[in-house]
């Protein structure tokens, strides 16, 4: 069918709702709007579904939803003749619906459903799983997005977002779905009523921050930490409950939350984008901060798989860290604390993705720690807790991810803000006992190991137009590799589509080891380098860059000056 022919399959089939209807009839004759609903069904990534809320294939409602979760039972059937899964939610618009829609139709399959009472972050949802000793999990999530998203997050028996080959698999489970109004469902209380749906909560909690506290590092006595006070934000999401119940129970009395941002709200009201990468965010905190003279401010996002963080330098200025910064002082203060007291663990091992700061491969070799370098999204270290797991003969310490997603410990397999939260705070408290700020510390960083400085650029090209767009840039930058971006000359290219690495000077090509991926990293001259990467799940491209200097100014510059070159030949080919 065309997209014409699937709008008035759905405006007219009894299987959809009347609200559904409604809206579908208010875009008729609108065919540009009915051709981005329905010129193709949302698309199934690695990472799940993630579209905005609203009628149509190609956008987040409960019969795409529907969909996928029959998809994933089929996969699930086929893996096992008695699965189980569990199913989280954050506070986004229809999140508890789709929950429950995911859960009834999991229902109607026979598969035994573990439903969360209420929001919980999303490492809580990786913990159940393993937890539970489930097949599977799902979580309702866009993360960081606008208000006007939704997404529907899979894991794995182990507690990590699928792998690629599984991914592929339930894809073609849902592919196989030619007629999406063919999906049953049950009725949920008469499931839950037959035990194939149960609520879970609060034993599950209790269980979740017992595991989490293992990872704490140092303990100072309880009435300098008392002297500690911090300011946190669950910025409208999840984090609320797990982050001040973890944060209290090591110790830290002094948490002041951010009244107009501690309840949930979908609508995000007081911000215009919750993602605590951005430090508009952050304003109604450092306002708190200033009254209350607090040093240090934590902010989660509506998932609460990504923390970032403000700290007070000794001029009383507030700075918002970046998440290669807060990344950098979590592994220093860990993998320190753990050589000077002993405990580093026998063949240790931190990860990192390629596009996090190369500044933490100094700092995992100043404490002869292997580093292992992945693709971008945090599945992926994930995946190498599990492989390492498996072997037995290494032990993962830390990771993280330059888009502030940290993990420590391995009872969680995805990014934790709460566990993040706990190590944020006890290192400042570690910190002021020496009298220094965490800023002071980053500062000593860079004196120890250089000045590395990281970007970002992102592109939302929007529709259809906006795919082809990013698609077209990237068979043009393959097709003709560029020696030079304006000024800055290209040393290397690694191709991860091709899973090859390219010497301009020479020719000569080696093959990766990263599984494929639509992926270009940029090696250059200088020793510096800069990622091209179209999003997995939005019409977005993201360009990272990442130099290093012997001083702040320095580098600086050098990062202007970067920037500038491979704008130049990015921006025309996205016009």
């Amino acid at each position: 069918m065309n997209h014409i022919e699937r709008y008035n399959n759905w405006l007219n089939h009894p299987y959809f709702d009347e609200e559904t209807k409604a809206e579908l009839s208010k875009i008729s004759g609108n065919d540009k709007e009915i051709e981005d609903r329905f010129y193709r069904d949302l698309e199934f990534g690695t990472g799940g579904l993630r579209g905005i809320i609203g009628a149509g294939t190609n956008r987040m409602n409960r019969y795409v939803v529907r969909k996928a979760s029959q998809g994933l039972a089929n996969f699930l059937l086929k893996e096992s003749k008695t699965p189980s899964i569990a199913i989280a939610y954050d506070s986004r618009f229809k999140s508890r619906e789709f929950a429950e829609e995911s859960a009834c139709v999991f229902a109607r399959n026979g598969i035994k459903t573990y439903l969360f009472d209420e929001l919980r972050p999303t490492p809580e949802l990786s913990f159940a799983v393993r937890y539970l000793k489930c097949d599977a999990g799902v979580v309702i999530t866009a993360s960081h997005n606008p208000k006007e998203y939704n997404g529907y997050k899979v894991y794995g028996r182990d507690g990590g977002q699928l792998p690629l080959e599984q991914a592929n698999a339930v894809l073609k489970e849902i592919n196989a779905i030619d007629d999406i109004t063919s999906v049953k469902t049950m009725d949920f209380d008469e499931a839950q009523k037959e035990g194939i749906i149960e609520i879970i909560g609060e034993s599950i909690d209790d269980e979740y921050i017992k595991a989490l506290k293992s990872s704490s590092v140092t303990r100072l006595p309880q009435d300098f930490l008392d002297s500690c006070k911090i300011i946190y934000t669950p910025i409208h999401g999840s984090g609320n409950k797990p982050v001040r119940r973890i944060l209290k129970e090591t110790g830290f009395n002094n948490v002041y939350v951010v009244p107009e941002q501690e309840n949930p709200d979908p609508e995000f009201s007081t911000v215009s984008y919750p993602n605590p990468e951005e430090k508009a965010v952050f304003e109604l905190a450092i306002r708190m901060a200033k009254e209350k003279d607090v040093e240090l401010i934590i902010g989660t996002d509506p998932d609460c798989d990504r923390v970032g963080i403000v700290v007070r330098d000794k001029k009383g200025e507030y700075i918002t860290l970046t998440g290669n910064q807060t990344g950098c002082l979590l592994m220093e203060y860990i993998l320190s604390n753990l050589a000077e007291q002993g405990k580093m663990p026998e063949n240790p091992f931190v990860v990192k993705t390629i596009v996090t700061t190369e500044l933490a491969r100094s700092i995992a070799n100043a404490y002869n720690v292997k580093l292992i370098e992945v693709l971008t999204g945090f599945k992926f270290i994930g995946e190498q807790i599990l492989l390492r797991d498996e072997q037995g003969d290494e032990n993962f310490v830390f990771g993280f991810e330059e888009s502030y997603g940290y993990l420590s410990g391995t009872y969680v397999r995805d990014k934790d803000a709460v566990v993040a939260s706990m190590l944020i705070a006890e290192m400042f408290a570690w910190y002021k006992s020496k009298g220094l700020t965490l800023y002071d510390a980053l500062v000593n960083i860079y004196e120890k190991y250089g000045y590395a400085k990281e970007s970002l650029d992102s592109f939302i090209l929007k529709g259809k137009e906006g795919v082809e767009k990013i698609q077209n840039a990237m068979t043009v930058l393959r097709k003709e590799i560029p020696e030079k971006f304006g000024n800055t000359v290209i040393k290397a290219v690694r191709d991860y589509k091709r899973g090859i690495r390219t010497d301009m000077k020479t020719g000569t090509e080696e093959t990766l080891s990263l599984p494929k991926s639509d992926v270009l990293y940029y090696e250059t001259a200088e020793g510096f380098w800069f990622c091209i990467r179209p999003s997995g799940t939005e019409p977005k491209i993201k360009i990272y860059y990442g130099v290093s200097g012997e001083s702040d100014s320095s580098s600086e510059t050098a990062l202007g000056n970067l920037r500038k070159d491979v704008l130049s030949k990015i921006r025309p080919l996205l016009e």
